[in-house]
């Protein structure tokens, strides 16, 4: 067999692996997706209970639309309850591709990653939502009638919670980029500023106009921007020390 048939016949199983991983990510998202609707009665209470515990009720406008949030909050749940089950699958795909070592180290990073996705969520949840959704209903019931429609909210809740869940996800992100050596404690320190200024930015933007709710995001941005530093240092000490250690064999 040629080399090129040898490599057409590699990247062939490759293709077909990453199928059959999307497959099943996508039948795990579809089982999670009708456990979320049979139990969506409780799921609506839980999503609407700030909005509630303020006296607000959602209003929908057309037949059809109870349908689509129904949906949304099925898929927001079957989004998150499938993300462990397709990170381990994305694993399974590149694992081959990878040392020993290397298949040890990302297997540690996939619950950690995950941990922090849901801190960020829950952060947001319990936090920062509740604080912006009080500020723009104290704000808009001063001058009108609060009518708020369900997709809207659904949407704004999305919008705001998801966010955090990635950002939590930075120290992950610096980990792995340092110890594939991309990124270092120097170069992060460079960047300190322009990483303050992004974090102010975004925390303004999505904040309401108080000193105290832009200190509520900004200030825990910033504090994961500087633990980012912090395991960057131990990761690239940890990398050289085995490096170090590697070359003391060969030699």
């Amino acid at each position: 067999m040629s080399a090129n048939s040898q490599e057409r016949l590699r990247v062939e199983e490759h293709l077909a692996d990453l199928r059959k991983r999307i497959i099943y990510t996508l039948v795990a998202f579809g089982v999670l997706f009708a456990a979320g609707l049979a139990f969506v009665s409780r799921l609506y209470d839980f999503f609407v209970r700030p909005l509630t515990r303020q006296g607000y009720h959602l209003v929908v406008i057309s037949p059809g639309e109870v349908i689509m949030v129904y949906f949304a909050m099925a898929a927001i749940v079957g989004i998150g309850l499938t993300l462990p089950f397709a990170l381990y699958q994305l694993w399974r795909f590149v694992a081959p591709g990878l040392t020993a070592r290397e298949r040890r180290y990302t297997v540690r990073l996939i619950p950690v990653s995950l941990l922090m996705f849901a801190c960020g969520v829950c952060f947001a949840w319990f936090f920062i939502f509740p604080t912006v959704l009080s500020f723009l209903l104290r704000l808009s019931a001063q001058h009108f009638q609060v009518m708020m429609r369900a997709d809207a909210y659904f949407s704004f809740l999305t919008n705001i919670c998801l966010p955090f869940g990635f950002i939590f996800e930075l120290p992950i992100v610096v980990v792995f980029l340092t110890r594939i050596g991309i990124v270092t404690p120097g170069l992060l320190r460079r960047w300190r500023r322009y990483a303050y200024l992004v974090c102010v930015i975004l925390g303004v933007l999505i904040s309401p106009p108080e000193l105290v709710s832009h200190l509520s995001v900004v200030l825990p941005m910033i504090a994961l921007y500087e633990l980012s530093i912090g395991l960057s240092v131990v990761v690239k000490r940890r990398r050289d020390e085995e490096q170090h250690r590697a070359e003391a064999v060969r030699a």
